[in-house]
């Protein structure tokens, strides 16, 4: 309860902060911790599916492109429609999307799963790309979103500094409960799953529906950051559903750590930002990126929330009978 109260007063603290950078940041700045914030959600839901459940996914693209051109299309398509329905369009597209995937793709494992998700993407990345006339092809799509409506009034989201506080508080209360359902029974479950399966099979659970419903939710929350996504940028092209896509996901969880809740909302702070000052100093950006992964791999392949468990246990552990200085399991695992 005491290690609870801790993150619950962290969370307050986060959102209290992010709430003054707008009067601190200069519009470059906030425009790249807006991005930053959805593509954290983004790493938080691959991290449920790979760290969680142990299940490694090179398709989690398909999900995040899917809630992007679901939003452009619905935009586009449909004039005059509320952003609320927007979202829920993308949320609709993406939960029908994870069921049938998963019901499809669950029934193998291991590197089986891992290569039908790159082959399931793959086919996603053809209709984006041959279905012009819907998708926008090579061309991709651009929009103009639409205001937040509250109903006794209209939020104009033209402004960088409404759509960072839109931003700030929807992907915000979406990693909390991302957060909220790794500590209920069925987070619990996942994890259970992942380290001895055939025991909890013996215990009567079953394990196929749980693993839908984590794939399913994984897969409305990765294209719940895509619809963002394509509100942030206000267009949407094939890379949000390529290989690549997955490929920064990748990078995010393993330079952030897989093994902690918030090592991929770290990885995800880092990549962008190493990618938009890299970028502007050099084309090749993507190999001094891999350069990083290799290099965290073979040196530190709990990623940086692992080094930062081990300062902490390190210097504000607390002291066991022998003196020596060690972490509790509930800070270890927070």
């Amino acid at each position: 309860m005491k290690q609870k109260s801790i993150s619950l007063i962290t969370i307050f603290a986060l959102f209290l902060a992010g709430a003054f950078m707008p009067s601190i940041l200069k519009q470059y700045h906030l425009n790249m911790l807006t991005e930053i914030i959805i593509f954290s959600l983004y790493a938080v839901s691959y991290n449920l599916l790979l760290g969680y459940a142990g299940l490694l996914s090179f398709g989690h693209a398909a999900f995040f492109g899917l809630g992007a051109f679901a939003t452009a299309v619905a935009i586009t398509h449909i004039p005059g429609i509320s952003l609320w329905n927007v979202i829920l369009i993308g949320i609709a597209a993406t939960l029908i999307a994870g069921f049938v995937l998963g019901g499809l793709l669950l029934r193998h494992k291991g590197s089986y799963f891992a290569l039908l998700t790159l082959a399931f993407n793959a086919l996603f990345y053809a209709v984006a790309t041959k279905w012009h006339s819907v998708t926008g092809g090579d061309d991709g799509l651009s929009i103009t979103r639409p205001d937040l409506n509250l109903g006794f009034t209209s939020i104009p989201l033209n402004s960088l500094t409404n759509f960072y506080y839109l931003t700030l508080v929807i992907m915000g209360a979406a990693i909390v409960f991302c957060w909220y359902f790794t500590h209920t029974a069925m987070g619990k479950t996942v994890l259970l799953m992942r380290e001895n399966e055939d025991r909890m099979k013996f215990l009567g659970y079953n394990t196929n529906i749980s693993r839908l419903i984590l794939f399913t939710f994984t897969g409305v929350i990765a294209g719940f950051a895509g619809v963002f996504y394509t509100f942030h940028f206000q267009f949407v092209s094939i890379s949000a559903i390529s290989i690549d896509m997955t490929t920064a996901v990748l990078l995010m969880v393993f330079v952030g750590g897989k093994k902690t809740f918030w090592g991929p909302i770290l990885g995800a702070f880092v990549y962008i930002i190493l990618q938009n000052y890299l970028s502007n100093i050099t084309d090749r950006w993507p190999l001094v990126m891999g350069v990083i992964f290799i290099i965290m791999v073979l040196y530190a392949p709990g990623g940086l929330s692992e080094l930062i468990i081990n300062i902490k246990q390190r210097f504000f552990g607390k002291k066991n009978n022998n003196g020596d200085k060690s972490a509790t399991p509930e800070e270890v695992t927070s």
